[in-house]
């Protein structure tokens, strides 16, 4: 993990070698195009393992020669005659390859241990391997009963620290977010990670806004801070230039037109170009209206669903999502592969979405 938010489009791996019971070195993967775990821990060995020596490593050793080589190589090459593994390569054409090469070496490979912690460290990663899509996932933050805000629109705060914190930890993770044209004038939010004791983090900011009347307001933290640069607004192809586009060119700011008709299509062609440039995964923030348009239109992968212990049961207060018609619960969409977390006196739900 301590390559979280810095891998992209690589997983996060780890790696540990054991001799005699003892943890003698480690490695992780810390970017895309540098050294691999399972090699960065042979480097901090320093020497060849002695016998008997194990590595362990939570993702399945690549068996193809990248920029880095393969670590199949590097292993067999090392004398270490035991390896254990989490998780396996996603990558159709890669999955258990690995392990056939090691075999074939006469190493020992004891795969599967831990897998399923092992697959929830790459949410991100997997996804891409195997569709070559990006991971769209909504954030939410509700009470018991499914709402956002009260009917006068107050939402600060719906959940605790402690979830807000993990929000944080999690926009680290995400390489972008996304958010509404609606959320962003009612809360000017900064669209960034900060964590406690790490300094601002910011992604790609993605900020939906069909009809670019975000234009008119270049006072916004998005257009106006020290990671403008960073924001892309979405908006129409039909959506005419105008002087305030200059201004915030000028700033960096850059703008994505896709035709507006469907909101499927429209979605398809936004994350189709994230995919050109491996943009490989969309942390999604916004409103009811914004969050039901992308469930609507299939196009959402993942969600998060803080919940905080509260009930406003006001009919007219904001509901976290809307825009369906559901006369069977058949109908209704799932969510798959769940994962709880307690934060403080809230709770992290999160899975992946499963459309009818």
């Amino acid at each position: 993990m301590r390559g979280w938010g810095t891998t992209h489009p690589n997983p996060m791996v780890g790696a540990l070698i054991v001799e005699d019971g003892v943890v003698v070195a480690e490695g992780w993967h810390a970017r895309s195009g540098e050294l691999h775990a399972e090699r960065n821990a042979l480097n901090a060995l320093g020497r060849r393992p002695r016998d008997g020596a194990v590595m362990v490593v939570t993702l399945e050793p690549c068996s193809t020669h990248g920029r880095t080589g393969a670590c199949t190589d590097a292993i067999i090459n090392s004398g270490i005659k035991t390896v254990v593994v989490g998780a396996t390569d996603p990558f159709p054409s890669h999955a258990g390859r690995g392990f056939e090469v090691m075999r074939k070496a006469g190493i020992t490979v004891i795969d599967g241990i831990l897998a399923d912690a092992c697959e929830d460290l790459n949410l991100i990663f997997n996804h891409w391997a195997v569709r070559k899509s990006p991971l769209l996932a909504l954030k939410t933050a509700t009470t018991l009963d499914g709402r956002i805000a009260t009917r006068t629109g107050e939402s600060k705060w719906i959940t605790g620290e402690d979830a807000r914190q993990d929000v944080m930890r999690w926009r680290r993770y995400f390489p972008a977010i996304a958010s509404s044209s609606g959320t962003v004038l009612a809360d000017n939010p900064r669209l960034t990670s900060r964590s406690i004791g790490f300094d601002e983090w910011c992604p790609v900011r993605f900020v939906f806004d069909r009809r670019f009347r975000l234009a008119n307001h270049p006072e916004l933290n998005v257009f106006s801070d020290a990671f403008a640069s960073k924001t892309i607004v979405v908006t129409s192809s039909n959506v005419g230039h105008s002087a305030q586009q200059d201004v915030l060119a000028h700033r960096g700011v850059q703008v994505w037109k896709f035709d507006s008709g469907d909101d499927a299509a429209f979605f398809a062609e936004f994350k189709a170009r994230c995919a050109k440039i491996e943009i490989t995964g969309i942390l999604a923030e916004g409103g009811s209206g914004f969050m039901g348009a992308l469930l609507k239109s299939r196009q959402a992968d993942y969600l998060f669903q803080y919940m905080a212990p509260k009930i406003l049961a006001d009919n007219e207060s904001k509901s976290v999502f809307s825009g369906q018609t559901v006369f069977k619960l058949t109908n209704a969409i799932s969510i798959n592969e769940l994962n709880y977390s307690k934060l403080g006196q809230d709770l992290l739900l999160r899975g992946k979405l499963v459309y009818p």
